[in-house]
């Protein structure tokens, strides 16, 4: 399929797409995500990897139609975390010995 981002034309396969994001750790997804193969990728990393530019090149939106195009399925912000499992600021507070996360006593 061949689709534009940041300007430049690439002709992209689903195939293709599995096998650049072989191997390929996800960074933490803080925004839209692109799930390919049993992983779920930010999409900027996705487009960084297929194109080989820089993410400021591309907006996430470009990427996310290429790959709904290809038949991936892409998701509009993160998952909540799992019921039962501490925020970061959470476990620090444990971690400090706190019951509560507020950042002041008192406060």
């Amino acid at each position: 399929m061949r689709c534009v981002i940041a300007r430049y034309p690439f002709d992209l396969t689903k195939e293709g797409v599995l096998a650049s994001m072989k191997g390929v750790t996800p960074e933490l997804i803080t925004g839209e995500s692109v799930t390919i193969g049993r992983r779920r990728y930010p999409v900027k990393q996705v487009g960084e990897v297929i194109t080989r530019q820089d993410r400021r090149d591309f907006s996430s939106g470009e990427v996310v139609r290429a790959m709904t195009r290809l038949g991936f399925t892409c998701h509009s912000h993160p998952e909540p975390p799992p019921a039962g499992v501490l925020t970061p600021l959470q476990t620090a507070s444990d971690l400090l010995g706190r019951t509560d996360a507020r950042p002041f006593p008192g406060v």
